[in-house]
């Protein structure tokens, strides 16, 4: 179950947003990357790495940077895709457009939700969310980031056992998804979302809801042509045959989902079917292929693992840095204000000298004329 709760959040990220009208040129290999993310992970990082390369504009960066790590989160490397994104939340910085703040902070919401940095996830959405609340409720922007924003919520709520109040996040993050004008680019997420609410009714020992919200899950990729999100919503209609002990119907799941994941070359998705392969073999009695499929989920497990050691080295990196950045500029204010306090404190003592020094010239020049005028009358 660890690792159903850690499957296919990265797929939130590639839902990036463009801060102004860009050219068709641009746009048209954009929409062709982004439609290729999931099932073709390699060829969208071509396309995106060219098209950084002659690429000045700085919101475009920020779309490409965002559209990198989402590919490299695709192929479940997680290392690269904390680079870029790491990059494009740098470039972010930037500017004052709250639109692109937002979305570039709840993709990395969505990172440590990954790296199960949940508490560093957490804070990151609250921090999306001082620029949420500064777009107009009229901007379907300010749906979908809400939808992704409660997604994410959900899915730590998920992690952490608590189906119910994770039940709860993503029907608000489907409601969001509803409102936008464009559905259409938002099957991905719903497909998404829709999984997991899934296993939040498997949880819940509510296995026809359940199966209902695998179907559509289902539904949502196949609208998409997302084969990867597709494989995911049929490991999960697996699962649940599992738990029922229809071990050949699981299987059949498992082997198209198998197919569907080809070409992905996604290790969590890997992982996630051959686990369930192996489980369904040992069940109906089969150790040889138990064995197999067994072997193969260790691989992928391995494989997993290195790369997210990896990331979080590179996530604790930065977190270092930033905290250096913090003390750093609280040094500088706590030297600005100890020099001002200092100034004003060496300034109050001159004039107090100053006041002092006049009085007693003026002391002395009372005691002078008070002295003259005594000399005068004695010698009167």
């Amino acid at each position: 179950m660890k690792i159903i709760s850690k499957i296919i959040t990265g797929f939130f990220l590639g839902l990036c947003l463009s801060a102004s009208a860009q050219p068709v040129s641009f746009d048209s290999l954009m929409k062709k990357a982004r439609l290729e993310i999931y099932d073709n992970p390699a060829h969208t990082i071509h396309i995106g790495k060219n098209l950084l390369q002659q690429e000045k504009d700085i919101h475009r960066k920020i779309s490409i940077y965002q559209l990198l790590s989402t590919a490299y989160i695709a192929k479940r490397d997680f290392d690269q895709s904390l680079q870029y994104l790491l990059k494009a939340k740098e470039t972010a910085e930037k500017t004052n457009d709250p639109k692109i703040r937002t979305s570039v902070l709840i993709s990395a919401a969505i990172q440590y939700q990954q790296m199960e940095l949940f508490s560093k996830s957490l804070e990151t959405l609250n921090e999306a969310d001082q620029y949420l609340d500064q777009l107009p409720d009229h901007l379907q922007e300010k749906h979908i980031e809400k939808a992704r924003s409660f997604a994410i919520r959900g899915m730590i709520y998920k992690s952490q056992s608590n189906s119910e109040i994770a039940l709860e996040k993503f029907l608000i993050s489907i409601e969001n998804f509803d409102k936008t004008q464009h559905k259409h680019l938002t099957y991905s997420n719903m497909s998404v979302v829709y999984y997991n609410i899934g296993y939040c009714y498997l949880n819940l020992n509510q296995p026809e809801k359940a199966h209902e919200a695998f179907v559509q899950s289902a539904n949502y990729a196949r609208k998409n042509k997302a084969k990867s999100l597709e494989a995911f919503a049929l490991k999960g209609m697996a699962e649940m045959y599992k738990q029922k002990k229809e071990n050949e119907t699981a299987l059949h799941l498992l082997i198209r989902a198998e197919d569907l994941s080809r070409n992905t070359g996604d290790l969590i998705l890997n992982e996630g079917i051959y686990k369930e392969m192996s489980e369904n073999y040992l069940a109906m009695g089969k150790p040889h292929l138990y064995q197999i499929y067994s072997r193969k989920y260790f691989e992928m497990r391995f494989q997993r693992e290195q790369n997210e050691l990896s990331s979080i080295n590179h996530s604790i990196n930065e977190h270092n840095k930033e905290t250096l950045k913090k003390s750093t500029a609280m040094k500088t204010r706590y030297h600005y204000f100890t020099g001002i306090i200092s100034g004003i404190g060496c300034l109050i003592i001159v004039l107090l000298l100053f006041l002092v020094l006049k009085l007693r010239k003026r002391n002395l020049l009372y005691k002078k004329e008070i002295h003259e005028l005594i000399q005068s009358k004695t010698t009167d």
